[in-house]
């Protein structure tokens, strides 16, 4: 973070606040950095202090935060507040009226001390208030000990008696300004300028007494000499480096869909990053390369290595924290081989003993298996997403894959019941479709079974088959509109069921699967039946209401909005216009983002905000005036402006209608466009409200059919002109 204000005086300098912890989680130290350095800038914004540049850095045992160039003091500060007018606040006698007094009691001043301020207005009292600047040593000292104890955490603990609570039992704090100790306490630790290094790194003299920091410059430094890297932007950079060259020197590269989460996690799970090439037995390359790729990730935070062929070789990566003796590295590298070979063992068990009951049996165990309490097992989600493929299918107009989409969806779950997916639970689906393999099921829909949880997650792809594509539609349809039939929805940012989720990948399913079907008609698809366990008949008869169906609706809506507004970079108001002139009856997400992405793209036309001026005007005349015919009678035209709008109108009207069946909406756009030298030469001819009715209601008529003709594309009284 940086910040350009100027300092209070030329006298400059470096602050370090250091909190050193326990092992942190890895997950939680980057997002704490980001609320030390954003909670931090506040602050001193908020006080006043001028500073050049905010760093943050993170290991597992410490958050440090560094500002560069921080003022010595406060920027002082002069108010002159005005007050009652010369003329109210004195007597006759010239002297303070009760209305001075109360002013100057009000702000805090001696009434003697109120000047008079000359303003345009006249003259006024005027109460001069200045507060002089504190030097930044006295108000870190205030403000370090609640930027500390404010931090959040997804989970944090208690550790003593003081309450606190944080990610991890705080061990040391470490807080100076320039070579200026600041002393703060907070959950019984005292600050000062120790610090600690590596617990088994060099100069290993230091553990118990620590290291004493002369001056924050000297931080990164001092701390690398006792095997600490500090900044996780270059134990990252460092790590990379050293992982590409052992990945040559194997012949292969790291495998990639996994690898930034991987160097992530490695990166703030170590001080001092390495790493060492471990090799697993060949023998193990039976099993699904999936099996093994999630083996080492899950369990031990290993980088796989492939060939150029794209296969998986029998070497892998493991990151270690501390630079080794070759002999060590080598007692090391045995110990990780040691702990894969059991995780491999364990795979190539569930591997062999799953195949010996068939997915189809598998079926029968999902009746054991709970779904969710108030809907049932997971045989009954999977006997409705049965029935739903094969109408998506029908509606998709995939007659021919009817069958092996019921097929798939029959088997769709069966995996959650093997062995191997209670082992490694993100292997769900693609073990179903090894198994699927295995049992002779045809390659399409051993394929949709694989690919029935994609995406996974935003950077993930929709499924590239149109099994999968069904499949994942259904899957997320289903969990949906059952949820909410049940009236469990998410409120506020929880959404512990993940059920946004959901819905942003039904959104991708329908846009980047180009699935033209209607979101209405398939919520009322996924509402088909009753399916509340245990519910009472009120509730029975209660859900899968209309009100119920258009709260889905608006909930998918509301992802849509994300997904062109973060994914497309798509304006707001385009979203809202589109979004805004859809049909109460009728809502394809697809055709709807059709019409954002060609909305879009005519806003950078030269023609385009001044034709929405014309048309706003338009439509307010509509809207105020409640006008909803558009009957025009050509007799009573008065200027050739309204015959050339009127016959504009009605060829526009054609092309539309034939471009928006066809979808072809950027033709469509353009012949609104051609709409704008009639629309202005209208306005600047004629007088809507003229004086004699008949031909005012016309005009009005005219003015209906315009707002009518863009209405087909999208509600354009939604778009902001620029610059307006």
């Amino acid at each position: 973070m940086k910040r350009t204000a100027g300092l209070a005086s030329s006298t400059r300098t470096n602050f370090l606040l250091e909190i050193g912890t326990e092992e942190l989680p890895w997950q939680v130290i980057e997002p704490a950095l980001t609320q030390l350095e954003q909670t931090l800038g506040l602050l001193l914004t908020k006080h006043r202090v001028g500073y050049e540049q905010i760093r943050t850095f993170g290991t597992p045992r410490r958050l440090a935060v560094f500002v560069d160039g921080i003022a010595s003091k406060q920027t002082s500060v002069r108010q002159e507040l005005l007050g009652p007018p010369k003329d109210r606040a004195y007597d006759v006698h010239g002297r303070p009226t009760k209305m001075a007094e109360g002013f100057a009691r009000s702000q805090g001043v001696p009434v003697e001390k109120l000047e008079v301020k000359h303003t345009p207005k006249g003259e006024y009292l005027c109460a001069i208030k200045e507060e002089k600047g504190r030097t930044t040593n006295s108000l870190l000292r205030d403000l370090l000990p609640d930027l500390i104890q404010q931090m959040s955490f997804p989970k944090s603990m208690k550790w003593n008696n003081t309450g606190l609570r944080f990610a991890r039992p705080m061990r040391w704090i470490l807080a100076m300004n320039g070579s200026t100790v600041l002393k703060v306490k907070v959950a019984g630790l005292s600050s000062g300028n120790r610090t600690w290094g590596h617990r088994f790194g060099p100069r290993r003299a230091h553990a118990q007494d620590g290291i004493i920091l002369k001056s924050p410059e000297t931080y990164l430094t001092t701390l690398e000499r006792y095997g600490v890297i500090v900044d996780h932007r270059v134990r990252r950079a460092y790590l990379e480096s050293r992982l590409r060259v052992l990945a040559r020197s194997a012949k292969g590269t790291i495998y990639q869909e996994n690898y930034n989460a991987l160097l992530e996690q490695a990166t703030f799970s170590l001080e001092y990053p390495g790493g060492l090439l471990g090799q697993f037995d060949p023998q193990c390359l039976i099993l699904p390369q999936e099996v093994l790729i999630a083996a080492m990730k899950e369990h031990q935070g290993f980088f796989s290595l492939v060939g150029k062929d794209g296969k998986l070789l029998t070497q892998f990566l493991a990151p270690i924290n501390m630079k080794l003796s070759d002999k060590d590295m080598a007692v090391i590298q045995k110990g990780n081989e040691r702990v894969l070979a059991a995780r491999l063992a364990d795979a190539q068990f569930y591997f062999q003993e799953d195949r010996k009951i068939t997915l189809v049996e598998r079926v029968q165990l999902l009746k054991s298996v709970t779904f969710h309490q108030k809907l049932g097992s997971l045989y009954e989600k999977t006997e409705r997403m049965v029935n739903l493929v094969t109408i998506l299918a029908d509606w998709c107009g995939w007659e021919s894959l009817k069958e092996p989409c019921r097929r798939a969806a029959l088997l769709s779950k069966a995996d959650l019941t093997t062995g191997m997916v209670g082992e490694f639970p993100l292997l769900q689906g693609l073990m179903g479709r090894e198994y699927a393999r295995h049992e002779g099921e045809r390659e399409s829909i051993c394929l949709g079974i694989g690919e029935q949880y994609q995406p996974r997650h935003p950077e993930d792809t929709v499924p590239q088959s149109a099994i999968g594509l069904l499949l994942s539609l259904a899957d997320r349809l289903d969990t949906l509109t059952e949820f909410f039939r049940a009236g469990i929805l998410p409120s506020g940012s929880e959404d512990p069921l993940g059920l946004r989720r959901q819905a942003f990948g039904m959104v991708r399913l329908l846009i980047e699967g180009q699935l033209d079907v209607d979101l209405l008609d398939i919520i009322r698809l996924g509402e088909g039946g009753e399916r509340l366990v245990g519910s009472k008949p009120s509730e029975r008869n209660r859900v899968g209401t209309g009100n119920n169906r258009a709260t889905v609706k608006e909930f998918v809506i509301e992802r849509l909005r994300y997904y062109g507004r973060i994914v497309h970079c798509l304006r707001d108001d385009v979203i809202e216009s589109v979004i805004a002139g859809c049909s109460a009856n009728q809502c394809n997400i697809l055709d709807l983002f059709l019409r954002m992405q060609a909305i879009q793209s005519v806003t950078h036309e030269e023609a385009f905000d001044p034709l929405m001026v014309g048309y706003k005007r338009a439509h307010r005349l509509v809207e105020k005036e409640q006008w909803t015919t558009g009957a025009v009678d050509t007799t009573l035209f008065e200027h050739e402006s309204e015959h050339t709008l009127q016959a504009m109108v009605t060829e526009a009207m054609e092309t539309v209608a034939s471009t928006l069946n066809a979808r072809n909406y950027h033709l469509a756009l353009q012949a609104l466009i051609n709409l704008k030298p009639s629309i202005d030469e209208f306005f600047n001819s004629v007088l809507v409200n003229a004086l004699e009715s008949a031909i005012r209601a016309n005009r009005l008529s005219l003015l209906y059919r315009v707002d009518r003709l863009f209405g087909l594309v999208a509600d354009f009284s939604h778009i902001q002109v620029q610059g307006k």
